[in-house]
């Protein structure tokens, strides 16, 4: 993407975000983020051979999103060469790291504890 035409540096855009601290901002925009990806791969038909093809999509579809400035996608992923199944939200372990002068680990990782895919706030 060109970085000269990014969303988040366009003053009408920010217009309507002006009463958020920098923080929240990238609270906001991460938070979204997240549960755009976790709606839309969740299900997805995944193989130890598309693995890395669909872990590299997640991440270009991430880094187009405004104020996101990295995206770190692993699935972790443990059947036969030849199986496939469908991604689950166990199976993601990701990082994104949003905001605009300053930088906030957003995460996205399943807690065996809780027995849940928590998405939060690391750093």
């Amino acid at each position: 993407m060109d970085n000269s035409k990014r969303l988040e540096k366009d003053e009408i855009f920010n217009s309507y975000f002006k009463n958020l601290t920098e923080k929240e901002r990238a609270v906001f925009e991460g938070g979204i983020s997240m549960g755009a990806l976790f709606h839309q791969f969740v299900g997805t038909p995944i193989s130890m051979n598309s693995k890395k093809s669909l872990e590299d999509a997640i991440k270009v579809a991430m880094e187009n999103q405004p104020f996101i400035k990295k995206a770190v996608i692993h699935i972790n992923l443990k059947i036969a060469e030849d199986d496939y199944v469908s991604l689950t939200g166990e199976m993601l372990n990701v990082i994104l790291i949003v905001g605009k002068e300053k930088e906030y680990k957003i995460r996205l990782n399943y807690i065996p504890e809780l027995n849940y895919p928590l998405m939060y706030v690391e750093e």
